[in-house]
């Protein structure tokens, strides 16, 4: 796969704009979302959509789970930064996220 581009500038606006539920991490250029379930069974039952989505794009999320609640951080290693593979990951979490009511 080819290395990734870091979204910049009008590009990244325009982007991030797109993704009501992230946010900007404060520690670097990447984004963030957390997510609260009805219970672990939901919240892993997410998390295995999201890994299949991840494996299948060979981008695979940072995230931390503890009972109901996950953690998701985005970013491109290869870019140092953001980029368009983190923002279409974020659209199909998203989606996965409104399946369970999310």
């Amino acid at each position: 796969m080819a290395m990734a581009e870091k979204l910049t500038g009008a590009a990244r606006d325009a982007a991030l704009a797109r993704l009501p539920h992230w946010r900007a991490a404060k520690e670097r250029d990447a984004i963030e979302r957390r997510l609260v379930f009805r219970d672990f069974s939901q919240a892993f039952a997410f998390m295995t959509r999201v890994a299949l989505a991840a494996e299948a794009a060979d981008h695979h999320p940072e995230w931390f789970n503890v009972y109901k609640i996950v953690d998701i951080v985005l970013t491109t290693h290869d870019a140092d930064g953001l980029s368009q593979r983190d923002i279409d990951l974020a659209h199909k979490i998203d989606a996965f996220a409104a399946d369970f009511g999310i």
